[in-house]
C-alpha cells in the first residue's frame, strides 16, 4: 500500500507540473521547431587538392542526411522494436512505457529501464544537454507533444535516424552504414539494421568498434523481438542471427595524416577551431594527390627495407613546385598512426654538406670562379684540448683541385677554406636570406653544415638554385574561402624574392648538375633524362642522411635517420638510403620537358676540374662543362 500511495502522489505531482509546463509553452510560444523542419547539420570544411578534388574534411561529426524513403522497412522496424514499439500509436509520450518503467525501477530500487519515446529522444538531441533534472524531463515531454502536433511520424522518424549517435563520433544512419560496412543506408541488411538499432541504447557499450561481442548480443536480442512481432520471418531471423558483423577496415589515408594535421594547426591559429570545423570553409591546398601517393609509397617501402638492417629509423620528405613553392607532397614520417611528430616541418636536423652550396654561392658572388684552384690538405684549428683537425669522409687529402670538383665531391677542407676566405658573416647573412633560421655557428665548422634546419627550410633554400636565384616559400595552402564564397586568405606571393644573383645561381646550379649524373651512372639509370641537380649531406657518424634534388619542375628534399639522433653506422650514405626514394619519385613525376633558367651572360667552358685548365670534351673523365 505504501508503494501504491507514493506512486499515486508522484503521478499527480507529475501531471500537475506537466500540464503547467505545457500551458506555459503553448501560450508563450518559446519553442522554435525550425531545426526539425529545416534539418541542416554543421557545415564541414573541405580541403581540395591542386586539381579541385576533395582530399579530406574537418568536421565535428560525420552526419550525412538520407530521406526515410531510402531506409529499408526492416531497418525502420528494428529501431522501433529497439527504442519505441508504440511509436506509431502514441502522441509523443507513452504512458504504458512510463508505467512499466516505474514498476520495474521500483521493483529493483534503482533505474533499470527508461521510458523515452523516439520523439522524446529526438527532442533531447535537438534542444537539451545531457543534464538529468526533473524539470528538464517535464519540458522534454512537453516538447515531444508539441512536435507530434506539428509533424508527421515519418518526418520525426526520418529526423531521428539522421541525428542519432552511433558512437565514435558517428551521427546519422547513412554515415554509420558507410563507416561500418562501406555501403549506403538503402543497402542495409536485416542483421545490419538490427546492429545499428542495438547501438543507440548505449553507444559507448554497443558500438561494434568498441565492443563487438556486446553489439552482437544486443543485435540478436533485437532480432528475436522482430521475429516475435512478425517483422521478419523465420528464415530471415535465422540468416540474420548467423551473419557476422563483417565490419570494413577504415582506410585512414595515413599518407595524408601529416598534411591534415599541418593544415589544421595553421587554420586553427588563423580562424579558431569552431570556424574550421563548422564554418563550411573551402581550403585550396597545393598537394597533388598522385604525387603524394607516389612519394608516400616509395618513402615507406624504402624505410621498411632500411629498418630490416638499421632498426627503428624514420625520416621525412617534401616536394615543392620549383617555381611557385607550392608543396606537392609531404611525408612527415613512416607512419602517422605510429607517430604524429611531423619531421618535415618540426624536426630540426644538422644540414651537413647540404649547406656547402650556400658557402660557394657567396664565394662566386664575391668574384671567385669554379675553375679557381684550392688545395685539399691537413689544417688545424685551436690547440691543446681544443685542437680540431677536420678531415674528409675518405680520410685522404687530394691536393689541388677546382672549387667545382670540391663542391661536387663535397670536400670538407676546401669548403672550410672557402668559408674563411668569404667571411663567416657573409655566409650567415645569405643563409638568413634563404630563410634558414637559427644560424648561430660562427666558427669554421659552419662550412660543414653545423646548423640545424627543418626539411621545409632546407627545401626552400636548395630550391633557390633550381629557381634562378629566387626564393619562394614552401606552402601548403593557396587560398581559403568562407561559406559564402569570399576569399578570406591567399598565400602572400610578396615573399618571393631574389636572394642570389642570376649569374651566381646559374654557376652553382651547373656544378650541382654534375653530381646527379654521377649517381645515375652508378645505378645504371638510363631512363631518367630530365635535367636535374642534387646535393647530398651526411652528418657525423651518419646520424642523418640527406638528399636534395631538383628538376626544372620540382624540388624534393629527403632525410633518413633515427629520432634519437643515434648513428646509423659506418659507411652509410645518402646514395644508398635517401637517393633511391628521390629517384623513384622523380622517375614517376618528371616526364615533362623543361630546362633550368640560366642567365644569358654566362659562358660555358670545358675544363679539367682537377687542374682548372681548358680541355676538350672527349679528353677524359676529369673534363666537365661549367659556366663562368
Amino acid at each position: 500500500m505504501r508503494y501504491l500511495y507514493v506512486i499515486l502522489v508522484g503521478m499527480c505531482v507529475i501531471c500537475a507540473l506537466f500540464f503547467g509546463a505545457f500551458s506555459f509553452v503553448v501560450h508563450n510560444q518559446v519553442v522554435d521547431f525550425s531545426v526539425l523542419a529545416n534539418y541542416s547539420p554543421h557545415k564541414s570544411s573541405v580541403v581540395l587538392d591542386d586539381e579541385g578534388t576533395a582530399l579530406f574534411r574537418f568536421e565535428l561529426d560525420r552526419r550525412e542526411f538520407v530521406p526515410l524513403s531510402e531506409v529499408p522497412l526492416h531497418v525502420q522496424h528494428a529501431f522501433i522494436v529497439a527504442e519505441d514499439r508504440d511509436f506509431f500509436s502514441h502522441s509523443g509520450i507513452s504512458l504504458r512505457s512510463i508505467a512499466r518503467s516505474i514498476i520495474v525501477n521500483l521493483y529493483h530500487m534503482r533505474k533499470m529501464q527508461g521510458a523515452s519515446t523516439i520523439t522524446q529522444q529526438l527532442v533531447k538531441l535537438l534542444f537539451f544537454d545531457n543534464k538529468k533534472t526533473f524539470s528538464r524531463k517535464i519540458k522534454e515531454q512537453v516538447y515531444a507533444l508539441l512536435i507530434e502536433l506539428q509533424f508527421t511520424k515519418e518526418h520525426i522518424l526520418e529526423t531521428y535516424l539522421n541525428h542519432i549517435c552511433f558512437g565514435c563520433g558517428i551521427y546519422g544512419i547513412e554515415a554509420a552504414a558507410q563507416r561500418f560496412w562501406g555501403i549506403h543506408a538503402a543497402q542495409l541488411s536485416v542483421a545490419q539494421g538490427a546492429t545499428l538499432a542495438a547501438i543507440v541504447n548505449y553507444p559507448a557499450r554497443y558500438c561494434p568498434l568498441v565492443n563487438a561481442r556486446a553489439s552482437c548480443q544486443r543485435r540478436d536480442y533485437i532480432l528475436s523481438s522482430m521475429y516475435a512481432l512478425n517483422f521478419i520471418d523465420a528464415e530471415q531471423y535465422k540468416q540474420a542471427r548467423n551473419q557476422s558483423l563483417a565490419l570494413v577496415e577504415k582506410q585512414p589515408h595515413v599518407q595524408l595524416g601529416y598534411i591534415k594535421e599541418a593544415i589544421r594547426l595553421f587554420l586553427e591559429n588563423l580562424y579558431g577551431k569552431h570556424t574550421l570545423y563548422t564554418g563550411g570553409l573551402v581550403i585550396q591546398a597545393t598537394i597533388n594527390k598522385k604525387i603524394q601517393e607516389v612519394a608516400y609509397g616509395n618513402f615507406k617501402r624504402q624505410i621498411s627495407h632500411l629498418r630490416k638492417e638499421f632498426g627503428e629509423l624514420d625520416g621525412a620528405l617534401l616536394t615543392i613546385d620549383s617555381v611557385t613553392g607550392a608543396v606537392k607532397a609531404l611525408v612527415g614520417g613512416y607512419d602517422f598512426k605510429e607517430s604524429q611528430y611531423n619531421r618535415a616541418l618540426q624536426a630540426r636536423r644538422q644540414m651537413g654538406s647540404l649547406f656547402k652550396p650556400i658557402v660557394y654561392a657567396v664565394a662566386i658572388a664575391q668574384g671567385r670562379s669554379f675553375i679557381d684552384i684550392e688545395v685539399d690538405e691537413p689544417i688545424e684549428f685551436g690547440d691543446g684540448a681544443n685542437l680540431w683537425c677536420p678531415r674528409n669522409s675518405t680520410d685522404t687529402f687530394e691536393g689541388p683541385m677546382t672549387l667545382a670538383r670540391a663542391l661536387s665531391f663535397s670536400n670538407n677542407i676546401i669548403a672550410i677554406k672557402t668559408l674563411l676566405r668569404c667571411g663567416i658573416d657573409s655566409v650567415v647573412s645569405l643563409a638568413s636570406d634563404l630563410h634558414i633560421s637559427n644560424v648561430y655557428t660562427s666558427g669554421p665548422s659552419l662550412a660543414l653544415g653545423c646548423v640545424d634546419a627543418t626539411v621545409k627550410e632546407v627545401t626552400g633554400a636548395f630550391n633557390v638554385f633550381a629557381n634562378d636565384g629566387v626564393y619562394v616559400e614552401p606552402h601548403l595552402i593557396s587560398w581559403v574561402k568562407n561559406e559564402w564564397g569570399d576569399k578570406i586568405y591567399r598565400h602572400p606571393e610578396t615573399k618571393n624574392a631574389r636572394v642570389i644573383d642570376s649569374r651566381v645561381a646559374g654557376q652553382v646550379t651547373k656544378v650541382l648538375s654534375i653530381g646527379i649524373n654521377r649517381y645515375l651512372g652508378r645505378f645504371h639509370v638510363a631512363d631518367f633524362t630530365a635535367p636535374a641537380i642534387c646535393k647530398t649531406g651526411t652528418t657525423n657518424d651518419s646520424r642523418i642522411c640527406w638528399f636534395a634534388g631538383s628538376t626544372p619542375h620540382y624540388t624534393t628534399v629527403i632525410y633518413v635517420g633515427r629520432d634519437n639522433n643515434q648513428p646509423l653506422g659506418k659507411n652509410v650514405y645518402p646514395i644508398g638510403t635517401a637517393f633511391p626514394i628521390w629517384l623513384a619519385l622523380h622517375r614517376a613525376i618528371d616526364g615533362k620537358d623543361g630546362m633550368f633558367r640560366y642567365d644569358p651572360s654566362l659562358r660555358e667552358v670545358c675544363v679539367n676540374w682537377v687542374t682548372g685548365k681548358p680541355a676538350h670534351k672527349s679528353s677524359g673523365s676529369d673534363v666537365v662543362e661549367l659556366y663562368i
